[in-house]
């Protein structure tokens, strides 16, 4: 069996480079799974300049919702990123914390339970103040129960701060 990887850290801590090097130290042919839905020009620049800097030796999935649908056995995957995978799921079950949650870690375990390597990066959103925002705090919430979730069952857990990779966990 592989091992499950988290990585979490602030917006342009360097999470993504640092996932795809941990990927391919692994494998010459990783698979991505993009979780993003792209909504305007400006994240649609983003996303493509994610797949120019990883080349053409991936493998690439778009899934907002349900990775489990395809079978990964035996390759290493990379999912970037569980933020906007919560950020799917809050939406899908009508901004319900609660029943989000409980989807999200249904779909995880059944992620998971092929015999591969996970990689998963995250935001770490709930170090910052209080948003005086309803629907923000309930998202916050979800993500800090999403991200812990996550670290307990991964084997190792890695925090990105201004480009510097520390362990935390493994």
């Amino acid at each position: 069996m592989g091992k499950t990887i988290l990585i979490t850290g602030g917006q342009r801590s360097g999470k993504s480079e640092f996932a795809e090097r941990l990927a391919m130290a692994i494998s010459d042919r990783p698979v991505y799974i993009a979780t993003a839905r792209v909504y305007d020009e400006e994240f649609r620049q983003r996303v493509e300049a994610h797949k120019a800097r990883r080349g053409p030796c991936w493998i690439s999935v778009e899934e907002p919702l349900y990775p489990s649908r395809y079978s990964h056995i035996g390759t290493t995957v990379l999912v970037d990123c569980v933020t906007l995978w919560a950020t799917n799921m809050f939406f899908e079950h009508g901004e319900d914390v609660n029943k989000a949650y409980a989807a999200f870690c249904d779909e995880f375990d059944s992620f998971v339970t092929e015999d591969a390597d996970y990689i998963l990066v995250t935001n770490e959103i709930g170090m910052g103040g209080t948003s005086d925002n309803p629907m923000q705090r309930r998202f916050t919430d979800l993500q800090g129960l999403v991200n812990r979730y996550v670290a307990e069952k991964s084997d190792e857990v890695y925090l990105l701060i201004s480009g510097i990779d520390i362990k935390i966990k493994g």
